[in-house]
């Protein structure tokens, strides 16, 4: 059965390409590799012990690929410039479906790190396709002295809630 999936994916791989004839051969060899790639490590996520490990550089390298197979395809009008964030919002997608691979459900632990990456990359995406107003910079010297009130806040309260559980 294994050897079937491999062999519709390598015969759908191909006719796909030859339906892109305007697009050069080692344009969407890129992105068909690092399909390839994640659809090898989805087999090492299901065949070995560290499963996910490897569903996270499958989910990672799969989204990559569909990203760059659709960038080079037209369907997407991005540069490489413009879309680089995207590499924090894929990290984000792929650690949170192998932290729920891991555990069997979603957890903080895995749960709060790619939320973060996530936002972190559609905050920085707002910059890279010149959504706002303003720069970057000027955002970060305007705004940088509140993130440094928050985050003394935040060490504050994380402080007191754990003198508060030692008692």
């Amino acid at each position: 059965m294994f050897y079937v999936g491999i062999a519709l994916s390598l015969s759908g791989s191909t006719f796909l390409m030859l339906s892109f004839a305007s697009i050069t051969g080692m344009q969407i060899i890129g992105s068909f590799l690092l399909l390839i790639i994640g659809g090898f490590c989805v087999f090492f996520a299901i065949k070995l012990r560290r499963r996910s490990l490897y569903l996270f550089f499958a989910a990672f390298l799969t989204l990559l690929g569909l990203f760059l197979l659709f960038k080079v395809s037209g369907v997407l009008k991005l540069t490489l410039k413009q879309s680089w964030p995207l590499l924090s919002v894929f990290s984000g997608i792929a650690l949170l479906l192998a932290g729920s691979h891991r555990y069997g459900s979603i957890r903080r632990i895995y749960l709060i790190p790619s939320v973060a990456l996530m936002v972190l990359g559609g905050f920085l995406l707002l910059f890279s396709l010149k959504i706002t107003s303003f720069s970057f910079r000027q955002f970060v010297l305007d705004w940088c002295p509140v993130v440094f009130v928050m985050s003394g806040i935040m060490l504050i309260l994380f402080s007191i809630s754990g003198n508060k559980e030692r008692m």
